[in-house]
């Protein structure tokens, strides 16, 4: 099988000199130009991060918040300058407002296993949607199994992937104690209307949850303007390490929860029979940090504000159009989520080719795509699949890299028929 790949074409200056910042695209794979678009499961790292990391271990390297000696206050003022950087990433009201977890699941499962578990009885409701990844959905399942909480979908309607916000008012009742949806879609692109559901939460004296997993490192975020009482994000999705995120509280929510974890750090003072507890946010940090990983997220959020974020949605716009345009052209191909107005994710069925198959032949050609079911497996089912095909683009992406694409897709389809 041998693809015609569209002639390359320099991307424009900027991007090209973006690219340059990332060194990981630099590199053939089977003997092709790396084309990345697996962005949406996690995305690269520039040349900042990496420093910043570096910097950190070669000459910092030390434990934060207990030490008295030079490399602790310098490790310890550069961890507490991230929880800053981060607040004013999501124009929180201040540091405070800040809990650093391992990402957008650990800061979920935080909410559930403390606010959930003081707050929630058997009998009241959470409202989710069908579109949330497993992670938006399993923690809460454990809590209603734990508390007799009932959970409630606000439906999607069907392969457009739009939320069904006609049938809000019914479910959005008395007894729904929290509000609980994603920001962006993983798998449609969807993009929701968050402020206007948590304004409308909100004038029921419902909680709300907001999953930016898949728009922190995409789109602007204010807290303040979407109204949220608690925000997830992941590091490793907005250019920044794994296993490092933050979870965004209203003080008074965090100041009112139990803790979760024990341990260093998140007590004021232990006895043998009993401890009080340390202040927000240090309450929910318990033991060693991801010191490291914190300094890495911040230079990846001085990055991203220097690109712009507007800038990068604006390219993201222009980029999953240009995809979804070629695509559309593409015979038996099947395309989820709207058409327009859409994040840069598009998930797509090929003729009757799995989309594990399709991901493997593509990988060939060096074009790394995500096939399977995306932590989705309840939209799936809505859906009427098992799984699907998925790329997903960032502001290193060029439409020269969605031709290539879609000129693989082409031979790839000629492959299978044969």
């Amino acid at each position: 099988m041998t693809a015609n790949p569209v002639s390359p074409q320099r991307p424009p200056a900027a991007l090209e000199s973006l690219r340059a910042d990332f060194p990981v695209l630099d590199q053939t794979v089977n003997g092709r130009p790396l084309i990345y678009f697996d962005n949406a499961a996690t995305t690269q790292k520039p040349l900042a991060v990496l420093a910043a990391l570096d910097h950190y271990y070669r000459r910092d390297n030390a434990n934060v918040h207990r030490g008295i000696h030079e490399l602790s206050n310098r490790a310890t003022a550069a961890y507490e300058a991230a929880r800053a950087r981060t607040a004013a990433f999501l124009n929180a009201r201040s540091t405070e407002e800040i809990v650093f977890t391992r990402g957008t699941t650990e800061a979920i499962n935080l909410v559930a296993n403390t606010w959930g578990n003081a707050q929630l009885k058997a009998g009241d409701r959470i409202l989710l949607t069908e579109m949330e990844h497993h992670s938006n959905i399993v923690p809460w399942q454990l809590l209603a199994q734990r508390t007799g909480a009932q959970l409630v979908y606000l439906p999607v309607t069907g392969d457009d992937g739009l939320l069904d916000l006609g049938r809000l008012d019914e479910l959005l009742v008395p007894g729904v104690k929290l509000f609980a949806f994603t920001h962006v879609s993983n798998t449609l692109g969807t993009i929701n209307p968050v402020a206007e559901l948590c304004e409308r939460a909100r004038q029921l004296g419902i909680v709300t949850l907001v999953d930016a997993a898949q728009s922190a490192g995409h789109l602007p975020l204010d807290v303040q303007a979407i109204g949220c009482d608690f925000l997830a994000l992941s590091g490793h999705k907005l250019c920044g390490p794994t296993g490092i995120g933050a979870l965004y509280g209203r003080k008074e929510r965090l100041e009112a929860m139990p803790p979760w974890q024990g341990g260093g750090d998140m007590i004021a003072s232990v006895d043998f029979f009993e401890s009080r507890w340390n202040t927000v946010p240090h309450k929910f940090e318990a033991g060693t940090p991801d010191i490291a990983g914190a300094i890495g997220l911040a230079a990846a959020m001085d990055y991203l504000d220097a690109v712009g974020r507007e800038r990068i949605a604006q390219h993201d716009r222009e980029l999953v159009a240009h995809a979804v345009e070629q695509l559309s052209r593409v015979n038996g191909l099947r395309l989820f989520g709207p058409r327009t107005g859409r994040a840069g994710v598009v998930s797509f069925l090929l003729n009757e080719v799995h989309a594990h198959d399709l991901v493997t032949v593509a990988d060939q050609f060096g074009v790394a795509l995500r096939g399977g079911h995306h932590c989705n497996q309840p939209l799936m089912k809505k859906l009427g699949v098992m799984s699907t095909a998925r790329a997903s683009f960032y502001f290193y992406n060029t439409r020269a890299e969605v031709d290539q694409f879609v000129a693989v897709l082409r031979e790839i389809q000629k492959f299978f028929a044969q």
